[in-house]
């Protein structure tokens, strides 16, 4: 693994988990982590449980020992460590936004499609995809119970940079972290909303605002989710621009022709994590809310209306995805769990040779979106076409 902040935590967490859950063709081992901090990788590696520590991920992805690379940097560190890892034979998985731009995504799609013919598989980390209420969600749809689709509506708020005087952290550099809440929080919806309805947006119309253009320098690094506990500024008054966007809103079209609605903030006070979403079909719908992630809401609209109306459905029965190996039906399942579904997908996919999903080339495809959003903005809501070469894999 590569990186060892919040990401690197949580999938750290899905790595130990997932052979002890899941009756695995494969059995992970946690080689080595890395990161450039000598004295706090080491101490990631103590307390996740990884065998060695590196500071140099170019020696890291050659290691013998090595045979997937698990990529939890910056975006802006994406696609040299993809690229260079599968050029060494390895397997790779990558936290999203796959990378900080189209052209960085379309480089590591060229280079997980000449991997491919080698045996290397490559998956990018879009996690929510592995919440079992999702899963099942998209079972229903693929099922034809929601009919023709007529709306995705998709937002997801949080409230961790209301306070103008939380630090300037690398998820407000553009140079790093490539967008704000758009590759942030948009990434996200962006591929639910394609993996869902089971086909790609193809035009989009945007608005995006950074409502605070200045913020205190950062003394030392962090993943910068929370003011409490978290990172701290310098002692100074000095300040820095904030180069990325704290909201977007933008509108959208599926190739079929259902409209979609998206709204992606780090700026609604009282929001923590709360992505929700709601579909339409012309024989029903479905709602979800990951802040009560083991409940789906579902409409049939094929009943009588006199007893008609949203049903809650607890996804915890064995029959749901991935939930067989768990607990008992009404026993809980939440956030963490979505990294071990995520390895145990990946490993099944690696030992039987198949493609995982979703892929480089569906990561690229939600960058595109993300670029055609941001150049609408950038027009004050013109209308932009995103070019489509590839379709989400289910």
């Amino acid at each position: 693994m590569v990186g060892y902040a919040f990401m690197g935590a949580a999938h750290s967490q899905g790595w130990r988990t997932a052979g002890r859950v899941f009756d695995l063709p494969l059995r992970p081992v946690l080689a080595a982590i890395g990161g450039r901090d000598a004295a706090a990788v080491r101490a990631a590696a103590d307390r996740h449980g990884w065998a060695a520590a590196e500071t140099d991920w170019r020696h890291l992805v050659t290691r013998d020992d090595v045979q997937l690379v698990d990529i939890c940097t910056p975006g802006d560190s994406h696609a040299e460590i993809a690229v260079a890892a599968l050029e060494a034979g390895k397997h790779v998985l990558c936290e999203k936004p796959l990378a900080n731009s189209v052209a960085e995504a379309e480089a590591m799609v060229a280079a997980a499609e000449a991997a491919r013919e080698r045996g290397q598989l490559a998956m990018v980390g879009f996690n929510y995809r592995r919440v079992p209420a999702i899963a099942y969600a998209r079972r229903l749809i693929a099922d034809g119970r929601l009919g023709t689709l007529r709306h995705v509506r998709f937002t997801y708020l949080q409230d961790w940079l209301v306070d103008p005087e939380f630090p300037l952290t690398w998820r407000l550099r553009r140079e790093q972290a490539g967008s704000g809440a758009l590759g942030d929080l948009g990434a996200h919806i962006v591929d639910l909303a394609q993996y869902l309805a089971g086909e790609p947006l193809v035009g989009v119309s945007a608005l995006a605002e950074t409502f605070v253009r200045e913020r205190p320098l950062l003394a030392g690094t962090s993943a910068g989710l929370s003011a409490a506990g978290g990172p701290s500024v310098t002692g100074g008054a000095e300040r820095g621009p904030v180069t990325v966007d704290d909201a977007a809103v933008f509108t959208g079209r599926l190739a079929s022709g259902a409209l979609a609605s998206f709204e992606a903030t780090r700026m609604a006070s009282g929001r923590k994590n709360a992505l929700r979403l709601e579909i339409n079909g012309e024989l029903g719908s479905l709602a979800f809310d990951l802040e009560r992630l083991n409940e789906l809401f579902f409409h049939d609209h094929t009943e009588p209306a006199a007893s008609a109306g949203f049903k809650r459905i607890l996804v915890t029965e064995p029959e749901h995805p991935y939930l067989a190996a768990w607990w008992p039906p009404g026993h809980a399942l939440g956030y963490e769990h979505t990294f071990a579904h995520q390895a145990r997908d990946l490993v099944e996919a690696i030992a039987a040779g198949t493609d995982p999903a979703p892929s480089f080339a569906d990561g690229l495809q939600v960058q595109r979106v993300l670029a055609a959003a941001e150049e609408s903005a950038g027009k004050n809501a013109v209308y932009t076409p995103v070019p489509t070469s590839v379709q989400t894999q289910p």
